[in-house]
């Protein structure tokens, strides 16, 4: 049986990157990533700094990434920032109350913006459109194994665009966001990050 080529559906998705591609981050992100270079020096975050990710990426989790006490962020975030392994990365991370796949991507993406990026239902959704990835359509309650394809496919196009992983999963972001008609949530408007 063949293997099925792991860049189906990339031509589909290169087109629209690149009309979406932009390397400048929004100041507050890029003013965050400065703040957590510290984070990366010293190889773990502070309950403060994890709380400073939470705000960014979906505050209304705030609470339950409160409850983590200052020992359990340390412990969990030395061992994402230690590792060279990915799926190690995301299962230290997703020990934390309040931390999901999404929010563990958005740790190491403000961390690391050029080997990582965010993976939420906007960007999901328009990689299954393209047929870049072939489950979960929906894009709901991703897992592990959907983060270790989307880092797959925004690592092929950051070298091949030769940008940051950040650069291009905010391109899919914007992407989706400018063909989405309605809402995505029922919550409101899709915020810039």
């Amino acid at each position: 049986m063949p293997l099925r080529d792991a860049t189906r559906g990339y031509d589909r998705l290169e087109p629209v990157i690149r009309r979406h591609l932009s390397t400048e981050e929004d100041a507050d992100t890029a003013r965050l990533c400065r703040e957590l270079r510290a984070a990366r020096a010293r190889g773990y975050l502070t309950r403060s700094e994890l709380e400073a990710v939470c705000r960014w990426k979906s505050p209304r989790a705030i609470h339950h990434v409160r409850a983590n006490s200052p020992k359990r962020v340390r412990a969990a975030t030395t061992s994402a920032l230690g590792t060279r392994s990915e799926p190690q990365r995301i299962e230290s991370l997703l020990r934390l109350q309040g931390v999901s796949v999404p929010m563990a991507s958005a740790v190491l993406t403000l961390v690391d913006p050029r080997r990582y990026g965010v993976i939420d239902i906007r960007v999901w959704q328009l990689l299954h459109a393209r047929g870049a990835v072939t489950r979960n359509a929906e894009g709901v309650g991703l897992s592990a194994g959907n983060w270790g394809q989307f880092l797959a496919v925004i690592r092929h196009f950051a070298r091949k665009l030769r940008v940051k992983a950040r650069d291009v999963e905010r391109a899919l972001f914007d992407a989706h966001r400018a063909r989405q008609k309605g809402r995505l949530y029922r919550t409101g408007p899709a915020k810039r990050r």
